[in-house]
């Protein structure tokens, strides 16, 4: 079992920064890839940015050059620094955790971001 908890979401301008935190407990040690999804009101669920145990990254087209994701493995925390935010990214942002043996995939509870002026 894995628990997320994310943090960070609000309200930012246009233009403005966001970091989001993902804190994983649990069974880290079973965790492959950690990933920030966002799903926006009458929208699919969308992969955001990922990055796995072996540190390799993969972003959405979206957010590419505004969105980095990153890790503090001493913090079990996963990052998601959102830079230059658009009206467009409001959304409210998940975590997820993917697990390799067996399969699974744990969520955290989302987090509200939303870029208005």
């Amino acid at each position: 079992q894995v628990q997320l908890v994310e943090s960070g979401g609000g309200l930012a301008q246009p233009g403005g920064s966001l970091r989001l935190s993902c804190l994983a407990s649990g069974s880290i040690f079973s965790i492959y890839a950690t990933g920030w999804y966002r799903q926006a009101p009458g929208k699919q669920r969308e992969l955001v940015a990922r990055i796995t145990r072996g540190g390799l990254t993969n972003y959405a087209n979206s957010v590419k050059g505004r969105f980095t994701i990153s890790r503090d493995n001493a913090k079990n925390t996963v990052y998601l620094q959102m830079n230059s935010l658009k009206a467009e990214d409001t959304a409210v942002y998940y975590c997820n955790a993917a697990i390799l043996e067996p399969p699974e995939a744990y969520w955290g509870q989302g987090t509200q971001v939303t870029v208005s002026s």
